[in-house]
């Protein structure tokens, strides 16, 4: 049975994930600076394994071997999760942000595995040199985002979505491609993962937390 008339209904697109992409001003030169500070201590010093799945990752404490190029990132991190970061009454606050970051290089083949960074808030990276993937998206090493809602809709019915803004993705991943100079902020308890890149050469980027 068809019913006579179109039914009336309004959608409130609850629970929304805030994934934020910013371009740094000046980040040519500050990406060459952070290029040759990352590769020198990557010379110098063994690397770290955490989520990374290859590739050579630094210690936490970029900030005070990264020179004026990674502090200069960092604030641009801080200063843009000052305005997006509000009380539960929608007003604007202002926190003196902790901060840990760290360098990553990814050669052929590397990437990282899905995880989380507990005892955050928010959690970024940007993107010293993509290793050419800005003009060739094929080379892979795109930043993965699963859907926090759970993959059941995915599972249960992977044809059909929701008719609303971000019900396309529902139980899926999106993906964000690499830009040298390109800064993405998320939500810290967003789980997220690097595919892994298909270059010949070496992928540099910053990650960084933001705790109170």
């Amino acid at each position: 049975m068809s019913l006579p008339y179109e039914p009336d209904f309004q959608v409130h697109p609850l629970f929304p994930t805030p994934v934020v992409t910013s371009p740094v001003p000046e980040a040519a030169q500050l990406c060459l600076e952070l290029k040759a500070v990352i590769e020198r201590r990557m010379a110098e010093t063994p690397g770290t394994q955490h989520s990374n799945l290859g590739g050579w990752q630094s210690s936490w404490d970029l900030a005070e071997w990264g020179g004026p190029a990674a502090l200069r990132v960092l604030e641009h991190a801080k200063a843009t999760a000052d305005r997006l970061t509000c009380d539960r009454d929608g007003h604007a606050v202002r926190i003196d942000w902790k901060l840990n970051a760290w360098a990553n290089v990814n050669g052929p083949g590397h990437g990282n595995e899905f995880h989380t960074h507990p005892g955050s808030f928010w959690s970024g990276t940007f993107y010293v040199d993509d290793g050419g993937i800005g003009r060739d998206p094929g080379l892979g090493g795109e930043f993965e985002i699963q859907d926090p809602r759970g993959v059941a809709p995915a599972m249960y019915a992977p044809a059909l979505g929701f008719k609303m803004a971000g019900g396309l993705a529902a139980g899926g991943s999106e993906v964000i491609s690499p830009r040298t100079g390109l800064m993405v902020m998320f939500p810290a308890w967003l789980s997220h993962a690097v595919r892994p890149y298909r270059g010949r050469v070496q992928r540099i980027s910053i990650a960084f937390n933001l705790s109170v």
